[in-house]
């Protein structure tokens, strides 16, 4: 997961097999102790930052943070100097959708430092975990808040073979913008509109980059193909918001419903990779998973 965001992550001290357990001491470590039979280590995360871990987290502090799991790992996230990270000037707005703001009330973070922390939350998304603010303050992402995703394949498809996918979840859909690149490349838009839950918007062209998660994939799986299939709620501006109204996430679990099906349907078809909103690769399990609003979105993961 890592290395889905960063280009040098590296074990500078891999985890290995130690005897017992240890809890550990400080205010950094609340609730945490080293982990049964093993050794912690630490993991490069860019130029500036580490990760150490991983260690036990006690049940009683998962549920302080609303984690609904018995037992998790934790990884300390810190420069690897020791030193503090130079912070922003404190927020004049709290309505991020990862609670970043809410969390760094006095200063926000900057730079590398707020880089590590935004793929600590897309991480604790897809995991079902939370992040800790300074190791204090809680922010815990809905693992249901990703909707949209983006598929990379070698074959391109006409607007119309899209368009035929794209009606069998939504009749009024339309091709709305077809325009080739120079060299041919295809370059078009599609929306499928609803009356009351947004629009689905799916962007094919033809990319020179894909994400970087990629990266660890034979390059025979995917290819330079992008189709972006993602959801225009009705109030966008619910997007942006921590906590959403009720019928902003009545609508997203239709949504985000449709969305895996049509990507599978669109996966089935060409192959390719699925990359999620987070910027990691989703497996057609992961993609099923979300046609069950009862599934357990992931295994406990805490980042301090």
């Amino acid at each position: 997961m890592a290395s889905a965001w960063f280009s040098d992550v590296a074990w500078l001290r891999e985890p290995s097999r130690a005897s017992g357990a240890r809890r550990m001491t400080g205010a950094r470590f609340r609730g945490i102790q080293q982990a049964e039979s093993v050794t912690p280590g630490v993991m490069r995360l860019g130029e500036e930052h580490i990760a150490t871990g991983p260690f036990a987290v006690e049940r009683e502090p998962l549920a302080e943070i609303s984690v609904n799991a018995s037992k998790a790992e934790a990884y300390v996230l810190a420069r690897s100097d020791g030193l503090r990270d130079v912070r922003a000037a404190a927020p004049t707005s709290y309505d991020d959708r990862d609670g970043i703001a809410r969390s760094f009330p006095h200063a926000l973070p900057q730079g590398e430092e707020l880089r590590v922390i935004q793929w600590a939350v897309a991480a604790a998304r897809k995991t079902g975990g939370a992040l800790l603010g300074d190791g204090l303050r809680p922010m815990v992402p809905d693992p249901f808040g990703s909707v949209n995703l983006g598929l990379y394949s070698a074959h391109p498809l006409t607007p119309g073979d899209v368009l035929l996918l794209l009606r069998a979840f939504i009749a009024t859909a339309e091709v709305t913008a077809d325009q080739p690149t120079a060299d041919g490349s295809p370059r078009y838009r599609l929306v499928g509109p609803t009356a009351y839950d947004g629009s689905i918007v799916i962007d094919v062209e033809r990319v020179d980059r894909v994400p970087r998660a990629l990266g660890a994939l034979d390059w025979r799986a995917y290819g330079p193909f992008a189709y972006r299939l993602s959801w225009v709620p009705a109030d966008p501006y619910e997007l942006d918001l921590e906590r959403p109204s009720g019928l902003h996430v009545i609508a997203r679990s239709r949504m985000r419903s449709s969305i895996a099906r049509l990507a599978v349907s669109l996966q089935s078809r060409i192959a390719g990779v699925v990359v999620d909103d987070g910027g990691f690769v989703a497996t057609v399990e992961e993609l099923e998973a979300r046609n069950d609003p009862q599934a357990n979105p992931g295994s406990g993961r805490v980042w301090v």
